[in-house]
């Protein structure tokens, strides 16, 4: 057995209940009214190897959308559809240094597109481009896509949810629109923006992100199946946005602190990964000013830490 692995699974519970109180000082999500129903003090991990030895702590079982998370493997579909040219003519590889659905340098900046593909106007582009006869159809496309990647069947959307962020996404419909008027987003706003809000709604738990997570470590392959699932080339891509994007604009601070590749959602989950290791989920719902889990960034710094795990 794996000691490493055992170290983990004793320290957990403890590293979690030193985590929790980090809680109070978090605000869940209240501007997609569904996401204001989680559990303010929850807080739950999941650590997955290339052997398929695990440890878990807290409410490690919860279910909750993926949000921006998504954005990982959106981005990755876009690509294998479509190119690194095609895709980087409309989206930008530089942070913003702004908030997540800040549209600022939209219109600031020329040639007007979005800086990155981890901002929600830079998500929002990717999803126009995945490719499909529809939009039930591309979203249908993504879904499948995670059932792979997480090895999971049984994933789905959130129908709440979904029509939570279908109702209430205005500054989304703004940015859209924006980027239409622009003639930087092609296609009906309307249906780009339910394919977007589609993937953003999917249901995991933190052992989904783990699955998920592992194959980024792993270059694109599930060590657990064989299973090439990704070009080595856009797990690169992926993984250096979500060093340099993927914590909103914390996302220097979190390199800094905890050294590891991840992404953040406003649900709370944070996906993680240990390069050539370890892939990581974790949930914990009352966030700080930046849009990150207060307590989850807390707990994956003080693991990250103990175990020496930074990248830098």
């Amino acid at each position: 057995m794996n000691t490493e692995i055992e170290k983990l699974r004793k320290q957990l519970p403890e590293w979690v209940k030193s985590s929790v109180p980090h809680s109070s000082t978090g605000k869940v999500a209240s501007y997609i009214p569904e996401l204001a129903k989680a559990s303010h003090d929850a807080l739950g991990i999941t650590l997955l190897n290339t052997k398929g030895e695990f440890a878990s702590a807290g409410s490690f079982q919860m279910c909750f959308t993926m949000q921006s998370i998504s954005k990982v493997y959106t981005l990755i579909l876009a690509l294998m559809d479509n190119g690194e040219d095609i895709v980087f003519s409309k989206v930008g590889m530089e942070p913003t240094g702004d908030n997540f659905n800040s549209m600022l340098k939209l219109e600031l900046v020329r040639p007007g597109i979005p800086f990155n593909p981890f901002i929600n106007a830079g998500a929002i582009m990717v999803s126009s481009l995945i490719h499909g006869n529809s939009q039930k159809d591309k979203s249908e496309r993504i879904l499948q896509f995670f059932k792979e990647l997480a090895n999971n069947d049984n994933l789905k959307h959130d129908e709440d949810v979904f029509h939570s962020e279908l109702e209430s996404g205005h500054l989304n419909r703004s940015i859209a629109y924006f980027l239409k008027g622009n003639g930087v987003l092609d296609g009906d706003v309307e249906e780009v923006l339910k394919i977007y809000f589609c993937h953003c709604s999917i249901l995991v738990n933190c052992a989904d992100l783990a699955r998920m997570a592992l194959v980024l470590a792993c270059d694109g392959v599930d060590p657990l199946t064989g299973k090439k699932l990704i070009p080595p080339r856009f797990v690169q891509i992926a993984k250096t946005f979500m060093t340099t994007c993927g914590m909103y604009n914390a996302s220097g601070e979190f390199a800094i602190q905890v050294g590891l590749p991840a992404k953040s959602g406003v649900s709370g989950g944070v996906l993680a990964l240990v390069p050539g290791r370890y892939g990581i989920g974790v949930i914990g719902p009352a966030l700080n000013d930046k849009g990150n889990s207060q307590a989850g960034i807390e707990l994956l710094e003080t693991i990250s830490q103990e175990m020496k795990w930074s990248i830098f």
